[in-house]
Order: structure tokens, then C-alpha cells, then sequence
């Protein structure tokens, strides 16, 4: 048997399916990965930095390490729906396989792909731990609200064991030859290497898991909501990109963790994944429009200098700032900041979320459509399962409760950097002597908040109350 394994990008374990296990042991595997030039071209790679390093890392190692196993990566560039089909013709394959997608252009890529093909094509599961659009409610309707998804999802998800990765794989025919190309670096792309990006690849994620269960696991239902502590497992680019399995993470914490507060608590994360990728699979336009259609036609309103003080870290509130600057400085925001962020740029500032949810994407790492989506549509009160609209985070008692010290903050501003805890998360009420000892000039080395959160909220909730009710009654 002769199988042209395709990888993807976000799909570089493979080796989890009994299936295509067996083949990779007892067939000739010609694995593939297609250069695509949405993504890896100098007009395109700035568009998402920081995932493309990780990506380039990852694809760097892979192939290594299927080098060290006897057989070979090769590296082509063109487009996908048009290079596999004419690689697997030119090969003689008898069938291709790849990792399904839950995005809908990767929907339609592979659709375009199997027309084109005129051998069999196989989408094997992995991208979630159950595939998306199969758990129903009793009427046969999707999930709309979390809870429910879950416990359906204990009832019925059948999550199997992690297979070992094969020690040895056959070579590559000598017959099989085609014009490949190296794994680009950054310069290729024209991009410089950010030293502050996770690193990529399988043995940094692995190495990443077992801190987290060494470390932060035991105690992740008290910590994962502080900014200041490392008490998430910080797994979210080696799941979004493949490096680890989901079922690796989900087996190795179920198993240590399980019936543990903190063991149910991580494993309900990756319960919301899962209930954010079959939220997309059911309802694609999600990507485009809000799915809870009264927001379709909300009124936001688009200022210029109120984005461009968001996106920069400027706003005058500090947590705020801090995620604004941590997300383009190291490609990851902590998921109590982004919620903050993102509920601040529009219930205060009346931007629309589908602004600072592309900008997410061009930054994170970790930047995975269903998820991004998903957490903004969440916070604008849009969503499935959404904070209510009502509810709007006051930015400073946020910090105050889940960044006490201050420690945050002062990692990611360093012009409040020596001021005392106290008057981290509201510096403009800083007594002039403090002040002017930690060297804090409101209005010169630091903004003055650019609106005032009750006015903000008040101004939000009148024009979200009034729209909501026409919306309803029309």
C-alpha cells in the first residue's frame, strides 16, 4: 500500500489513528507538506508572525524526525488542491490522507481536493476529541449552551488511547522524485525570529505538559484565572498546531488528574474547545456575523484614536494595556486578560468585536478561528452561551482580584513598574508624591483613561438595551 500523507499545518500527529498507524508501519508513506502561498509568502507570513514561527520550528523538527525513522518529508510549494492531486497521479498512490478540518475554507479546500483526486481520500478525526457536529440535543438541534454540550459530551465522547509513535518507517521508493524545497526560516518570508514566541515542535510541547502537570495541574482550578501566576499549562499553540494531540493532553491529565477539582476544571477547557469547533462546524457564517442574530445590525461605532490607544496599550486602564502589549510582544495573552481585553474594546470603547478579533489572529500564536471566535463573540455578548450583554468588566477591579500585586501589570508596563501595589491598577489616583517617586506623570508618562468605565458602562448598556428591544419586537 502506497499512502500519500498529507500534513496540513495543524495536524503534525497523525499517528494517533489505528488506521493510518497500520499503514504507516506496513505501507510506503510518502508524507507531504504543500507550501501554501496564504501562508507562506512575504505578502501573507506578516499577516501572522508569530504562528508562523512556531509553524516553520515545528515543520523543521517533523521533519527530523521522520529523517531518523528512514523515510522523508517532502516540501513543495503551490497550492494544496492543486499539488496533491498531481503529486499523488505522478506517485501512483493508492489513497491520500490527511486531518479534517473544522474551518470552512478548509472545508471547501478539501472538498475541491477529493473532486480532483482520482484515488480515495481519507479525513481521519483529530482535531477535537469528538468530531464536531455529532453531539445533538434531544430534538436533533445543535448545542446553543455549554453546560448541556458537556454532559452530553461525558455521556457519549469516546476518547481512545494515544498510540506510540512508530520507531521506524519504510523509505521512499527510489522512483518517487519530485522538485521539493527546504522548510523556509523567517527571513525567507521576511520576517525576523521574536525570541519571546513559545518555541515549537513535539519536544518542547511535551516538555511544556509534563511542567504543567508537575507544576500548575494540581492546583489549576485556584490559579487559572490569576495573570500574575503561571498556572494555565500554556498547551494552547502545541493543540491548535498538532504538536501534541488534544487526546495526548486530555489522556496524561485525565489520568493523573481526573477526579480531582483541578483535573475536572482543565478537562472542561477542552470541553469548551470542543463546543466552540462544533459551534463553527454547525454555524460557519459564524466566522463572517454574530450568531445570535438581534447583534447583526448592532451600532458600533469606530474611532480611530480609541483603536489605535486599544491595540497599542495605551487606554489608560493597566490590565488592559498589559494584554495589548503581551499580545504583540509574545503572541499569547492569559484567558482572564483576554477576556478583559476584548470586553473592554466593545462594551467601552463600541468597537465591534470582529476588529479586535482579526487583530487576535494576526498576533497569537495560538490562533485557532474556532476558539478566537468564539472568546470575542463571548465577550461582545454575541455568542453562543455569551456573557450577557449587561455584564461589563470593570477593568480595574478585574486586576485588582486576579492580578493583586500588581505583578502583571508591571511586567508588561514599565512606566508603573515602581509603583507600590496599591495603585497599580488605577494610577491616576496615586497621591503626587508616590507618583512622582515611581517617576508616573498621568497624561505624560502614562494616559489618563481614555473614557470613564461608569460612564463607558452606562453609555453601552442604554445603546444595547434600546437596540436589543427593537431587535426583539421587530
Amino acid at each position: 500500500m502506497q499512502t500519500l500523507l498529507w500534513f496540513r499545518g495543524k495536524d503534525l500527529r497523525l499517528h494517533d489513528h489505528p488506521a493510518l498507524a497500520d499503514s504507516l508501519v506496513r505501507g510506503t508513506v510518502l508524507a507531504v507538506f504543500v507550501l501554501d502561498p496564504f501562508f507562506f509568502s512575504r505578502e501573507k507570513a506578516c499577516e501572522f508572525p508569530h504562528r508562523i514561527q512556531f509553524l516553520l520550528e515545528s515543520l523543521v523538527e517533523l521533519q527530523r524526525a521522520i529523517e531518523a525513522r528512514g523515510s522523508r518529508l517532502f516540501v513543495v510549494p503551490g497550492k494544496s488542491m492543486d499539488a496533491i492531486p498531481q503529486l499523488a497521479e505522478a506517485w501512483g498512490v493508492e489513497r491520500v490522507a490527511a486531518l479534517r478540518w473544522t474551518e470552512p475554507f478548509a472545508r471547501k479546500r478539501d472538498r475541491l481536493v477529493a473532486e480532483r483526486l482520482s484515488v480515495p481520500f481519507d479525513l481521519y478525526e483529530g482535531e477535537t476529541l469528538h468530531r464536531p457536529g455529532t453531539l445533538r440535543t434531544g430534538a436533533g438541534a445543535p448545542y446553543r449552551v455549554f453546560t448541556p454540550f458537556s454532559r452530553a459530551f461525558w455521556s457519549q465522547a469516546k476518547i481512545g488511547e494515544p498510540l506510540s509513535r512508530p520507531e521506524r518507517l519504510p523509505p521512499p521508493p527510489a522512483d518517487v522524485t519530485t522538485r521539493t524545497t527546504a522548510v523556509p526560516d523567517m527571513e525567507d518570508l521576511g520576517l525576523k525570529r521574536n525570541a519571546k514566541i513559545q518555541t515549537g515542535g513535539e519536544v518542547a510541547a511535551r516538555e511544556r505538559l509534563e511542567r504543567f502537570l508537575e507544576e500548575a495541574a494540581a492546583h489549576y482550578d485556584q490559579t487559572r484565572n490569576r495573570m500574575d501566576l503561571a498556572g494555565t499549562s500554556r498547551l494552547s499553540a502545541d493543540i491548535k498546531f498538532g504538536t501534541l494531540s488534544v487526546r495526548t493532553v486530555w489522556t496524561e491529565v485525565h489520568r493523573r488528574f481526573g477526579d480531582t477539582s483541578a483535573g475536572r476544571s482543565y478537562l472542561n477547557e477542552l470541553i469548551w474547545r470542543e463546543f466552540t469547533h462544533s459551534t463553527l462546524w454547525d454555524r460557519p457564517e459564524a466566522l463572517k456575523e454574530p450568531l445570535r442574530p438581534e447583534f447583526v445590525d448592532f451600532p458600533w461605532r469606530f474611532d480611530e484614536r480609541l483603536w489605535t490607544a486599544w491595540e497599542s496599550g495605551l487606554t489608560g486602564y493597566p490590565v488592559v494595556d498589559a494584554a495589548s502589549r503581551q499580545l504583540r510582544a509574545e503572541g499569547f495573552v492569559h484567558n482572564r486578560a483576554r477576556m478583559v481585553h476584548a470586553a473592554f474594546l466593545t462594551k467601552h470603547l463600541l468597537i465591534d468585536y470582529r476588529f479586535g478579533e482579526a487583530h487576535y489572529m494576526k498576533y497569537l500564536t495560538d490562533g485557532d478561528w474556532a476558539q478566537n471566535n468564539a472568546g470575542w463573540q463571548w465577550s461582545a455578548g454575541c455568542g453562543y452561551d455569551a456573557q450577557p450583554y449587561f455584564r461589563v468588566f470593570n477593568p480595574t477591579t478585574q486586576g485588582k482580584k486576579f492580578d493583586p500585586s500588581g505583578d502583571y501589570v508591571r511586567r508588561w508596563i514599565p512606566e508603573l513598574r515602581e509603583l507600590p501595589p496599591e495603585y497599580c491598577h488605577e494610577p491616576w489616583l496615586a497621591p503626587p508624591v508616590i507618583a512622582g517617586s515611581a517617576g508616573v506623570r498621568i497624561g505624560a508618562d502614562y494616559p489618563a483613561p481614555v473614557v470613564d468605565h461608569k460612564e463607558a458602562r452606562e453609555r453601552f448598556l442604554t445603546l444595547a438595551k434600546s437596540h436589543l428591544q427593537r431587535a426583539n419586537y421587530s
